[in-house]
């Protein structure tokens, strides 16, 4: 078979700019881990099953909400700070053109870049306002002016997947089981596989990925149970 170069094949890089991936991974997990950790500490309290599912569905409904609206501000307000500098950039190219293209040739010619290549390749860029302008932007700020991440991608795919890695550990509990090791065991298993699913977008092995995530929520868990054992003790709960 042969081997075709990357730069030759289509799409030979995941798609990491639509601003959903992250806060799905991150919500997702934040829903079991929280969730996990939560059922945990309540149960370790000693409180009925019933209060148990309470305690979960309220930490699902609020958790999701709070993921969602912080997540709309972050993108937001990120974003708006990006535009903020891109009207300062524009400005500058339009007042003090000459200036920004020597800025520019002067960049590229810290990269190695040969001076008079530079120089000639940063006036045609000159030439049109728009390119230079993301040309600028992505070189003064790594960033792309005109891709630039959705607050509501970011808002949605953060509520939705946090709400369903908090619905994983009251699984058993919603089904009639009223054991917490059972509980914990499914929320085990949900952060296994998406510790595993997160690890096709890197390089980490499957096995690897889920095993850290296993063991982050393990953590979380069993300082929450001891938290809730003790206090479920002193306060007469148990």
């Amino acid at each position: 078979m042969t081997d075709t170069p990357a730069a030759l094949r289509e799409a030979h890089h995941a798609d990491v700019s639509g601003g959903w991936l992250r806060p799905a991974v991150f919500g997702a997990m934040d829903g079991l881990v929280t969730n996990i950790a939560l059922i945990a500490g309540v149960a370790g309290g000693g409180v009925s099953p019933r209060n148990v599912v309470l305690t979960g569905v309220a930490g699902l409904v609020a958790g999701a909400i709070s993921m969602g609206l912080g997540e709309y501000t972050s993108v937001r307000s990120a974003n708006e700070q990006v535009a903020a500098e891109v009207a300062k950039e524009r400005r500058e190219l339009e007042r003090h053109p000459e200036a920004e293209a020597r800025e520019l040739a002067e960049a590229w010619v810290a990269r190695g870049l040969p001076r008079d290549l530079a120089i000639e390749v940063a006036q045609a860029v000159r030439r049109n306002p728009e390119e230079a302008l993301r040309v600028h932007v992505r070189e003064e700020l790594g960033v792309d002016p005109y891709d630039q991440p959705s607050p509501w991608a970011a808002a949605i795919s953060s509520f939705l997947f946090f709400s369903v890695g908090a619905l994983v550990p009251l699984l058993t509990y919603l089904f009639g089981a009223t054991s917490l090791w059972l509980a914990l065991a499914v929320g085990g298993l949900g952060l296994f596989v998406a510790g595993a699913v997160v690890s096709r977008f890197t390089a980490r092995p499957w096995w690897s990925g889920g095993l850290r995530q296993l063991l982050l929520g393990a953590a979380a868990a069993g300082a929450t149970y001891l938290i809730g054992t003790l206090i479920g003790v002193q306060g007469g709960l148990g």
